[in-house]
């Protein structure tokens, strides 16, 4: 899954911490946020989110190669981050497989759609 040409953004540390509902992610989600990428997020916030199918990553270095106004690509399964702002290359730590099924179907809820079809 490769995002390219959609919303990001690009956080620092514990980012969404104090965030305990699901509303907090769903009006990113809303709003048209692709992916999140951070130097570290909120246990709660990052688990809504995968939740609600929007992919984060966590890349401790990122503020360092990201700047307002770049335009990045994201590789969510490999965790590359791409600036092609700055043609400069980082690697953040991708999502475990069953966390990408999630996000990679829409949400905990069209996964577990998919998994258990009703007949």
């Amino acid at each position: 899954m490769l995002l390219l040409g959609t919303f990001f953004l690009v956080v620092g540390k514990n980012f969404g911490c104090g965030s305990s509902r699901e509303q907090a992610a769903l009006c990113l989600k809303y709003a048209g946020v692709q992916a999140i990428v951070g130097v570290s997020f909120a246990r709660i916030f990052y688990r809504n989110a995968i939740n609600q199918g929007i992919p984060l990553l966590e890349c401790p270095g990122i503020l360092d190669h990201v700047h307002d106004g770049d335009i990045i690509k994201v590789h969510v399964q490999t965790g590359m981050i791409v600036n092609s702002s700055t043609k400069r290359e980082t690697t953040a730590s991708a999502l475990p497989p069953f966390l990408f099924d999630i996000v990679q179907a829409g949400g905990t809820v069209p996964w577990f759609k998919k998994k258990h079809p009703t007949q």
